[in-house]
């Protein structure tokens, strides 16, 4: 069965700028890990991204009350806004806590996990952008398979990290602050994958 989708190019719009907010902290997050040195320049641009976000789940969520007719249903809507709001809240978290608890150096866990969220989110990008034209999808549900393999490398290399920050603690203040980093950058990569659940909703529920 297939459904008109209204052509309210507002919302598609604000889906897109929303997605390459969080699409670029990720590569800001990433560049982080490489660059630790500039560290405050970094952090900076991604607590832009975050600002910036917001203020875009705002309009979005303000035309919502305005209009009678939405593209999908108004709860998908939301929770698409939401998990991508989610992602980069959880970026900025983990960026924010590297300078607040003063880590020397990312290690080798963050850095291959910024690697899978730059991957994961511009996957994620690439499928908010065919949310206009669902009748031509483009591999849209390839990239929310490769979305939900990443994330599962994702937990393993949480699993690795922890464990290996366990084994060799000499340090309990460190390992307190180590994981709750490394929580963080799970939960962003986990957001992906939400954000993967709520497109395939609307992709099942508009085709």
């Amino acid at each position: 069965m297939f459904t008109i989708i209204p052509r309210d190019t507002v919302f598609f719009d604000l889906f897109e700028q929303s997605a390459d907010l969080v699409a670029r902290a990720a590569v800001v997050y990433s560049e982080l890990m490489a660059d630790f040195p500039r560290r405050d320049d970094h952090i900076k641009r991604i607590r832009q991204a975050e600002h910036d976000n917001d203020e875009v789940v705002h309009k979005a969520l303000a035309r919502m009350d305005t209009v009678f007719i939405t593209p999908f249903d108004r709860e998908d809507i939301h929770l698409l806004l939401k998990n991508m709001d989610d992602v980069i809240d959880e970026i900025d978290a983990s960026a924010k806590r590297l300078a607040i608890y003063k880590i020397d150096a990312p290690d080798k866990w963050l850095t291959k996990q910024s690697q899978l969220l730059v991957k994961s989110t511009a996957l994620l990008r690439d499928a908010v952008n065919r949310l206009r034209d669902l009748k031509r999808p483009n591999g849209l549900q390839q990239k929310l398979v490769e979305i939900h393999l990443i994330e599962n490398e994702g937990d393993e290399n949480n699993h690795a990290a922890v464990a290996e920050l366990f084994e060799n603690a000499s340090d309990p203040l460190r390992v307190i602050k180590m994981k709750e980093i490394y929580d963080f950058t799970e939960r962003a990569i986990d957001s992906c994958e939400d954000t993967a659940d709520i497109i395939e909703a609307i992709i099942l529920k508009n085709t």
